[in-house]
């Protein structure tokens, strides 16, 4: 007899033991029966839960018909439901009716209907993680040869942020108190910053006089021309706030931003190397080409080492990644601000992100749509400014008045519609340079004094803005070292304003 009950306890242990996937069938039995009994139930939950969220197939379509009948004006109860359920079904050895009037009579209250919802919410999520683990480790083991990890940790971090983002249920209306509060913070925190902004201070005083700064949640749109520093300006713009970053400890312990702010740059066209040259040039004032041709003296190059070294303790964060998806840039965007913090993206440039699939199939005006409405939507989610830099078309070129407007922008609808903020650089000098008379005519002396008038400036073209003024800034700009600066007190020339 031992030995048989050895036998049958080691026969139980090889067994294979299966985990059932997480779930709660009483929580759903009892808010489905609080929806039959009180329809006001439904709305409590109704912005995140969705009927795959029910773990029980016969649950998820009870909630499926319940939301088309409450969605249609109409009485969801046990006797409205039951012409919907099949006459002769068997549910738990009950009838679709019998069933429905066991909910009803079980019913929790109206009360805890919500927490019930994110019981089974919480519970439908722990199963999609599930899926998307087991899916990652098959995948990782029956790999076809042409698909790279790094392909597969892609859509695993796709998989996982969408799961993320999908049905929170944390929105909805807010009371217009709490709204209140959060301005009257924002108040706060402008005065205790540098400068007094309520936004990220650009570090050019005339820029941020109009515009306050860059605010939060807002999508910048720089554009320009080729040629007119765009880059040069945005580079500017992100290591100054990152160089003025100050942090302070919060009672919990978290690192809170209290000045300036960390900055991740999305340079889709130009190297890290590229970005890091040219803001060495631009703190020690030595033109990048000479250094990258060697033309530095030693003098010249201990202080270029002496300002990389001051600058590896900046908070700018750079991913050179060239054909980017939205998606692919939004995943990144999320994880920097959830490892290192996140107060200023800057995406350089639009046009050269990609879609997805479906929307490139549309055109690129639909593709370009989707980008800009998926930037502004990560700008609210990341509660960050986004400084996304743009091309203009060419028919700037065949003006003669070359100063951009908004119906240059390229795809120009959907960047002017989504954007809060759209500056334009604009350099005369660069079109001027390139009409130059003959030499010893009295065109060219004329040539001569206006480029004398516009040499090393630009003006900054608030051409749209949610929150301020439009007009123009004019700024000082040092081509060979890609430096934009404001203008001293006596060069400034009133703004034009519209």
């Amino acid at each position: 007899m031992a030995g048989e009950a050895t036998a049958r306890k080691l026969a139980a242990e090889a067994a294979p033991s299966y985990r059932a996937a997480p779930h709660n069938i009483d929580a759903e039995q009892a808010l489905l029966g609080a929806i039959l009994v009180n329809n006001e139930a439904f709305y409590r939950v109704s912005d995140f839960l969705e009927p795959h969220h029910f773990h029980e197939p016969v649950h998820q379509r009870l909630y499926e018909i319940v939301a088309s009948l409450v969605r249609a004006g109409k009485v969801a109860t046990p006797v409205t439901l039951k012409t919907f359920l099949p006459a002769d079904g068997d549910i738990a050895g009950l009838t679709g009716s019998q069933y429905l009037a066991r909910l009803a009579a079980e019913a929790t209250t109206v009360i805890n209907a919500a927490d019930y919802g994110r019981t089974i919410y919480d519970l439908a999520t722990r199963r999609a993680l599930i899926v998307i683990g087991e899916d990652m480790v098959n995948s990782a083991y029956d790999a076809p040869v042409d698909l790279a990890p790094q392909e597969q940790i892609e859509d695993v971090e796709r998989r996982l942020y969408e799961l993320a983002e999908t049905g929170r249920y944390d929105g909805g209306f807010q009371g217009f108190a709490q709204a209140l509060t959060t301005a009257v913070d924002m108040a706060a925190r402008a005065y205790q910053r540098d400068g007094r902004l309520s936004g990220l201070a650009t570090g050019l005083r005339d820029l941020d006089r109009m515009m306050g700064g860059l605010q939060q949640s807002d999508l910048v749109i720089l554009a320009g021309r080729p040629g007119m520093g765009k880059t040069a300006l945005a580079t500017n713009v992100a290591y100054n706030v990152a160089k003025a970053w100050k942090g302070g400890t919060h009672a919990d312990g978290r690192i809170a931003t209290v000045n300036g702010g960390i900055v991740g740059f999305f340079s889709l066209e130009m190297s890290a190397e590229q970005l890091a040259t040219r803001i060495i040039s631009e703190q020690t004032e030595i033109p990048s080409s000479r250094v990258r041709r060697g033309e530095i003296d030693p003098a010249e190059f201990d202080t270029s080492a002496a300002v990389a070294r001051d600058m590896e303790a900046v908070p700018l964060f750079i991913d050179q990644t060239g054909g980017l998806s939205i998606a692919q840039l939004a995943a990144r965007a999320r994880r920097l601000k959830r490892q290192r913090g996140l107060d200023l993206l800057v995406v350089d440039y639009i046009q050269l992100l990609q879609g997805s699939t479906r929307r490139a199939a549309e055109g690129r005006v639909q593709e370009v749509t989707e980008i800009t409405t998926s930037l502004k939507a990560l700008a609210k989610e990341l509660n960050v400014p986004i400084l996304a830099l743009s091309q203009l078309s060419r028919q700037v070129e065949n003006r003669e008045d070359k100063r951009p407007q908004l119906s240059d922008l390229r795809e120009s609808g959907s960047i002017e519609q989504d954007a809060d903020v759209v500056l334009f650089v604009f350099r005369e000098e660069y079109y001027l340079r390139n009409r130059e008379p003959r030499a010893g005519t009295e065109e060219h002396f004329k040539w001569q004094a206006e480029m004398e008038n516009v040499h090393g400036k630009a003006e900054v073209i608030i051409g749209k803005q949610r929150h301020g003024p439009t007009g123009a800034v004019s700024l000082q700009f040092k081509a060979d070292v890609t430096r934009f600066s404001s203008l001293a007190e006596h060069e400034r020339v009133p703004e034009r304003t519209s």
